[in-house]
């Protein structure tokens, strides 16, 4: 007899109306949230046994063909992968080439050290063609602080001698109001990347709403369980659709620090693991700026100085 095929969670074995809508209570809203839980996470959410548990998550993972493929199958995919230029070529040059579609890249730093300016003209640079270091694509925008300024992006766009109406049209800005939202918004960005021909997702900054809203040791699980669901649905449409997903962070001081620079990104060790690439931004002399390529799967620690003027980001 064959299998029905799963698409959705109720088709999952095991799961009927009522679990699946306390599923989606719990934020697992689509079978890749569910194949990424922990048995405990799935056996909470929705009142049933571990074994029960592990049996949905199995489901899911079959669904989703999460198995194994050989490493000219990775290589072919990694053939697909895009570079979008910052603008510097000193900065592309120290990520490779630029910024890397099918991954998640992390600029954390302290107030004023580049990193809304850098997500602005990325949302100017990816709407130019390839030849220039674009991805001939739109941008989407989810806006946490209230930083994304329309002003700033005009001044970017002139600076490239492009349209900015047209620039500014191609932008899409979501605008969070507390962490949920700021996940719902992500979801959504799912369902619209490819009707909107998006080729950039940014958030802005990824840890400023979880911060404020989980204060203190007692709801930092809570917060790093929803931090990682995040992350995931971030890194699925990365991944499936060859796109590069750009977060903002904030950073915090480590008071027992003796030697080295105390300065530290927030978000723990899952945000670390997550960020394919992990940089640094701090505040030099005047317009400059420097870079720090802090973590990456294939590129060497290096660092760089570029400018951010009227017109953007240069060298």
């Amino acid at each position: 007899m064959k299998m029905a095929k799963i698409e959705r969670i109720e088709d999952l074995p095991g799961v009927g109306p009522a679990a699946a809508d306390k599923l989606v209570e719990a934020g697992y809203k689509d079978l890749m949230s569910v194949a990424a839980a922990a048995p405990g996470e799935l056996k909470d959410a929705i009142g049933m046994g571990e074994t029960s548990a592990k049996k949905i998550i199995m489901a899911a993972q079959d669904a989703m063909e999460m198995g194994f493929e050989t490493g000219i199958d990775v290589m072919k995919k990694r053939e697909l992968v895009g570079k979008l230029t910052s603008g510097s070529s000193e900065l592309d040059k120290m990520l490779g080439g630029g910024i890397e579609s099918q991954a998640i890249t992390e600029f954390y730093g302290k107030f004023a050290a580049g990193k809304t300016q850098i997500t602005h003209q990325l949302s100017v640079n990816v709407q130019l063609p390839k030849e220039k270091g674009g991805l001939e694509g739109n941008a989407l925008y989810i806006d946490t602080e209230g930083t994304f300024r329309p002003e700033r992006i005009i001044q970017m766009a002139k600076g490239l001698d492009l349209d900015p109406d047209e620039i500014l049209e191609n932008i899409k800005i979501g605008k969070a109001y507390n962490s949920d939202h700021q996940m719902l918004l992500a979801e959504k960005a799912e369902k619209i990347v490819v009707d909107e021909n998006i080729k950039l997702i940014i958030v802005d900054s990824l840890m400023g709403l979880f911060r404020a809203e989980y204060v203190g040791r007692a709801t930092l699980a809570d917060r790093q369980q929803k931090l990682n669901r995040h992350l995931s649905v971030l890194g699925k449409i990365a991944d499936q659709h060859n796109l590069p997903v750009v977060v903002t962070n904030q950073v915090m001081a480590q008071p027992g620090l003796l030697f080295g620079d105390p300065t530290a990104p927030v978000g723990g060790h899952i945000l670390g693991h997550k960020s394919t690439f992990r940089i640094y931004l701090r505040k030099g002399k005047g317009e400059k700026r420097v870079a720090k390529l802090v973590d990456s799967p294939h590129l060497p620690d290096a660092e760089c100085v570029f400018s951010i003027s009227e017109d953007g980001v240069r060298d």
